[in-house]
């Protein structure tokens, strides 16, 4: 992102107008043109509890989102603010600031539930931001975090059982950060200290049993710690006296509570060096176009009536960015073919050396730019994902033959256009020389074919004729055959045994000629055609490479999956919450089992390439 449009202040991105959620052309406008990584902090929580001092202060300023200081959710929607991250270089920090939750002149939840959800879609780091403790009110405040199953998918298709569908949230949900305000409890239990990190995994234990009352209690918690393995918290005092709460943001630092304005610094220093790149499935870093990308699709679900799925919103990316990646490989082709060659070349092998030299890099361009990795991550079968690819890099590779097909022809062209000019120079005196019957005479025709024969040596000796020099110059000799037949004929002095054997040896030399004409065109087609396999194993190379990377993300991201799984499992027994142990243990099962034919496949179809 170039300097220059760093944002000075926030910008509303998706507009929340009589309980419709619209994308702002301008906001998505800034983001196409964010080419750097993003790193994507979202905060929500219930209206006035002051999320907006909380990101303006990561924005390095006082002012910024609006704060407001009345008893209604002041912000409306969800409100961007791009700015250069303090720690990371070359990366930009994408601060949201949502709409207040649960703001009674709404009506409804629906509103809300859209804008939590789109807060966990669009982030990497998910801030939650409560005031006082963490009670069962503050946990049925959360309620949001239980209905996330109804508002996101991860599958274009899920499967049947629901669960199964959103185990797979935890790979692409975001790090948890609870934020809360107005703390006045010592941190301690059983009698001893504890971090506030350890207070919130305190406050997230289960309750054993089976009744209504302990479901509704666990819920909230299970959700918690199954979507969000990474979790902090952070707490904060009182900043200031009541009174001046409402002239907060033009209040400064050393007119505010000490511990708090250290609990605010601990909090921002955590997000600048904890707070990860935004990243899809696959290990696809998220720039500004690809976030712009995934605002519109998700916004577009909703708006349809839809559910906004990752998968479908990865396949519109895909779908975008392969293209452009095609248009990139095409014009570096383009680019490194118009430097190399200089036509006419002296042989076909010359042109296709340096074709293939710049389609090997061209396809390294279109690799680069393009990816697929959503068939990995929503475990389609190694087989489609193959035959997807061939399919697709056969398009390009279709591309690739006609480039080089224009350029053959371009060749051709030279060189026949620099022959014939060649001929014109060299053999136009001894045209003119026969016109004159300068060898209609005894002798005539030895000497005219003497003359021929130091044409043709010169007409060999001229450079970068290119790969039409003999077809060209046989084609000018044929054209002239009736004139070298009315000089012999009219070449008194030699023999009829003579004539016999001058003719006999020109059409020797024709048939030579023709021949050796048949035998370069063989042995071009040959080189076409070694060409074309040299092409094919080097995009089935680039392609079983490719193929291998995205394999070891895929095992990478199951196993952290899996892992994440163990562990909640393991806090589970310990806890002796046997039901939702089990529950667990029956999708590490099935986890399991999916990697295990995953990685059947994968080999099946390698062996096959």
């Amino acid at each position: 992102m170039a300097p220059e449009i760093h944002m000075t202040g926030p910008m509303c991105l998706i507009e929340n107008t009589n309980g419709e959620l619209v994308a702002n052309p301008e906001a998505l406008k800034i983001l196409s043109a964010i080419t750097q990584p993003v790193v994507v902090v979202a905060i929500v929580g219930l209206y006035r509890t002051g999320k907006s001092y909380l990101m303006n202060k990561l924005a390095g300023k006082n002012i910024g989102f609006s704060l407001g200081s009345t008893v209604e959710s002041h912000t409306k929607g969800i409100w961007m603010w791009c700015v250069p991250h303090p720690k990371k270089p070359e990366h930009t920090l994408v601060l949201l600031d949502t709409e207040g939750l649960g703001d009674v002149k709404k009506g409804d939840n629906q509103n809300d539930s859209w804008i939590f959800a789109l807060a966990i879609l669009l982030s990497s780091t998910f801030v939650y931001n409560s005031m006082g403790t963490i009670n069962q009110q503050a946990m049925d405040q959360l309620h949001y975090v239980t209905e996330l199953t109804h508002r996101i998918r991860s599958k274009s298709s899920p499967d049947e059982n629901e669960n199964e569908d959103s185990a797979d949230f935890v790979s692409f949900f975001p790090d948890f950060v609870w934020t809360l305000r107005d703390f006045s409890l010592d941190l301690e239990a059983d009698g001893q200290p504890i971090t506030a990190d350890e207070y919130l995994e305190y406050s997230l234990k289960l309750t054993q049993g089976t009744s209504e009352k302990d479901k509704n209690f666990n819920l909230p918690r299970l959700c918690i710690r199954k979507f969000f393995p990474k979790k902090k918290c952070f707490v904060f005092d009182h900043p200031v006296h009541c009174k001046k709460l409402a002239q907060l943001e033009k209040l400064h630092d050393e007119e505010l509570d000490p511990e708090f304005v250290q609990q605010v610094a601990d909090f921002c220093s955590y997000i600048f060096s904890n707070s990860k790149t935004k990243t899809l499935s696959g290990g696809i870093k998220v720039n500004g176009p690809r976030l712009e990308s995934l605002v519109l699709t998700y916004i577009d679900a909703i708006s349809s009536g839809d559910l906004p799925c990752m998968e479908n919103a990865i396949l519109a990316l895909a779908q975008i960015e392969n293209s452009v990646a095609v248009q990139k490989a095409i014009a570096h082709y383009d680019q490194q073919m118009g430097q190399k060659v200089q036509l006419p070349t002296e042989t076909l092998q010359e042109l296709l050396d340096m074709h293939r030299v710049s389609e090997r890099e061209a396809t390294e361009v279109f690799m680069k730019n393009s990816f697929k990795d959503v068939d990995h991550l929503f475990q389609k079968k190694l087989a489609v994902i193959f035959l997807s690819r061939l399919h697709e890099f056969g398009f390009w590779k279709v591309q690739l033959v006609k480039k080089r097909d224009d350029f053959c022809k371009q060749n051709q062209e030279a060189s026949s256009d620099r022959c014939s000019a060649l001929l014109q120079d060299i053999f136009s005196p001894l045209e003119e020389e026969v016109k004159m019957g300068i060898y209609s005479k005894p002798g005539g025709y030895r000497l005219f074919i003497q003359k021929l024969q130091d044409l043709k040596k010169k007409y060999h000796e001229e450079p970068r004729k290119g790969i039409q020099a003999d077809e060209i110059l046989q084609t000018y000799l044929k054209s002239k055959e009736s004139v070298t037949d009315a000089i012999l004929q009219t070449d008194k002095i030699l023999t009829k045994k003579e004539k016999e054997i001058e003719v006999e040896h020109a059409k020797a030399e024709s048939a030579q000629a023709s021949a050796k004409m048949v035998e370069e065109m063989q042995i071009k087609y040959q080189q076409m055609m070694e060409e074309k396999e040299k092409s094919y194993q080097e995009h089935v190379k680039q392609l079983t490479e490719k193929i291998e990377r995205e394999r070891a993300q895929l095992l990478e991201e199951q196993e952290r999956t899996l892992t994440s799984k163990l562990q909640e499992q393991a806090r589970l027994l310990k806890e002796r919450c046997q039901g939702e142990s089990t529950q667990l243990q029956n999708e590490i099962q099935k986890l399991q089992k999916t990697l295990e034919k995953k990685t059947k496949r994968y080999m099946s179809h390698k062996l096959k390439i």
